[in-house]
């Protein structure tokens, strides 16, 4: 008879009797178990009360720090920012600045001088000042009596001689339609003045306009005569 028959046949002669009384005094000892455990040192806040809604404190747990310290590292933090977001600022402006800065050669177109003495009695000068033409008209005594007789009331956009010019013999006009921005062709057209010809627009001796589609007169730009024979435009 090998090892394991014996032992199948010690399992049988045990009497069924036995089995409940195994489980019983199991099931006590798991009863009785938690009574023999050893005890824990936590306290529940809870404990011999289901109902209670009292809250347990966790102020040990808290920081210590005073109230006082956050507010300053806030404030540091918002310090820090508004330092760095000025310089950030500071160098956008700058660059800007030198960006937008105008060069030499804008500088130089910027104004133009133009000696007066060149141009003859009842001839005109083109002059190139900011890559715009100028009329600079150098009037005879009968042209400004002509511009001066004109009946102001009768233009379409009405303006007297005295107020285009800043002396009589000199006319400075900006040299581009008001119409389309052609360039009108001097001592020409149904007025003795200026004639564009790409619509038709005709303009007298003081630059305003008589007759075709232009609505204003031609432009005057900014000069000045800082000294007796000599023009500075700009």
């Amino acid at each position: 008879m090998t090892a394991l028959s014996a032992s199948r046949l010690a399992i049988r002669a045990i009497p069924k009797t036995s089995v409940p009384v195994v489980r019983t005094l199991s099931s006590t000892a798991v009863r009785d178990g938690g009574a023999s455990a050893p005890s824990s040192s936590y306290t529940a806040p809870f404990k011999g009360d289901p109902q209670t809604s009292q809250i347990p404190s966790f102020g040990k747990y808290m920081s210590k720090k005073p109230e006082g310290a956050n507010k300053l590292f806030g404030y540091f933090m918002v310090g820090a920012m508004g330092a760095v977001s000025a310089a950030g600022a500071k160098s956008t402006v700058q660059e800007f600045l030198v960006n937008m800065s105008a060069s030499a050669d804008v500088l130089a177109m910027a104004k133009v001088e133009v000696d007066l003495n060149a141009i003859p009695e009842g001839k005109n000068v083109i002059i190139k000042w900011r890559g715009k033409p100028i009329f600079v008209r150098h009037r005879t005594s009968g042209e400004i009596d002509e511009a001066n007789k004109v009946n102001v009331a009768s233009l379409r956009d009405p303006q007297v001689d005295a107020d285009r010019v800043k002396k009589p013999e000199w006319l400075v006009m900006l040299g581009v339609c008001t119409h389309l921005g052609c360039v009108p062709i001097g001592e020409a057209g149904d007025y003795g003045g200026w004639f564009c010809p790409c619509h038709g627009s005709h303009y007298d001796i003081s630059g305003r306009i008589r007759k075709g589609p232009a609505p204003l007169n031609l432009e005057i730009p900014p000069y000045d005569f800082p000294e007796e024979g000599k023009l500075v435009i700009g």
